[in-house]
């Protein structure tokens, strides 16, 4: 899977294009490159993803660190995915890999 870190536009910039041009490139890579991506998100952001296909995982959040598989409940219903060559079922568990910082 590809993972889309963060997109941001400054408010002062914000509804000309920027993001959507952004995300077009994104979207072309992960196509090219990846069976499925993901990314966190805000509440304010949810419809501009969805709008392009990107679909909010249903199931279980976990995060694979160094003592196991652990339940990244607090990031339940905010992360989405955008299926490029797999058919992913949105309920079923979602694990990231660990790193610092927010996970997802």
């Amino acid at each position: 899977a590809g993972y889309v870190e963060g997109v941001g536009v400054r408010a002062d910039r914000r509804r000309r294009g920027h993001a959507g041009a952004m995300m077009g490139e994104l979207e072309r890579m992960l196509r090219g490159a990846y069976d499925v991506g993901a990314l966190g998100t805000t509440d304010q952001a949810t419809d501009f993803y969805a709008a392009r296909g990107w679909k909010r995982w249903r199931g279980p959040t976990s995060a694979l660190t160094p003592a196991g598989v652990v339940r990244t409940r607090d990031d339940d219903g905010g992360v989405l995915v955008f299926p490029t060559t797999v058919t992913v079922d949105l309920d079923g568990e979602l694990t990231c890999d660990w790193r610092d910082g927010e996970v997802w």
